[in-house]
């Protein structure tokens, strides 16, 4: 596998994933690379079914091995919302900082103590012929909270506050917030799989 196309359009995620497959030698691409791919609709009602229709969708077009990611954050207070619908919790236009200006105001009336939530991540890889061969998972535990704090990261990074790192995960270097974010977990996983030759990707 020398090539992946990574089924996002986020140059957030994109240089998480080209930071990840640089030691491989695997050139990684976008969607922002391939046009032809159109709009991807996300009709699925979990982050496992959003990530698969992506993956299979896309491969099946680009006749290449594709990996998605569909990730989000789930907050207790809110019955778990935003989920999947983190990226465009304020609108379609998928604006993180409107995105986190209501986060804020949907949890303004909520204490401190009971502001907890996940990020969450589920890699699905296809293969070039569009079919499924592996998922990945990984959360993030944390608290949202009341302020912005730190200017890494993107999305919902300088609200989620990390107690035992003692910093939010905007506040945290890529590195750091690579080694323990939902989807540096499921990562990792991936990683597993590829070296241990449990997942080959053509």
């Amino acid at each position: 596998m020398d090539k992946v196309v990574i089924a996002t359009g986020n140059p957030g995620k994109a240089k998480e994933f080209q930071e990840f497959f640089a030691p491989y030698k695997i050139k990684v691409e976008t969607l922002l690379d391939h046009p032809e791919v159109g709009d991807i609709p996300e009709i699925g009602t979990t982050f496992v079914e959003n990530a698969t229709i992506k993956a299979t969708e896309a491969a099946k077009i680009l006749h290449l091995p594709v990996i998605a990611d569909d990730s989000g954050l789930e907050v207790d207070a809110l019955n778990g919302a935003p989920g999947i619908y983190s990226a465009r919790y304020a609108g379609l236009e998928k604006d993180d900082a409107a995105n986190r200006r209501k986060l804020l105001s949907d949890l303004a009336a909520v204490p401190e103590e009971k502001r907890q939530g996940r990020f969450i991540c589920v890699l699905v890889v296809a293969n070039g012929q569009g079919e499924k061969v592996a998922e990945f998972q990984g959360t993030l535990e944390g608290m949202i909270l009341t302020n912005e704090q730190g200017n890494n990261g993107f999305g919902y990074d300088s609200l989620f506050y990390v107690p035992k790192f003692n910093q939010t995960t905007a506040e945290m270097t890529t590195e750091e917030k690579g080694k323990i974010s939902h989807r540096g977990r499921a990562m990792q996983k991936l990683q597993k799989a590829l070296e241990s030759g449990e997942l080959t990707i053509s």
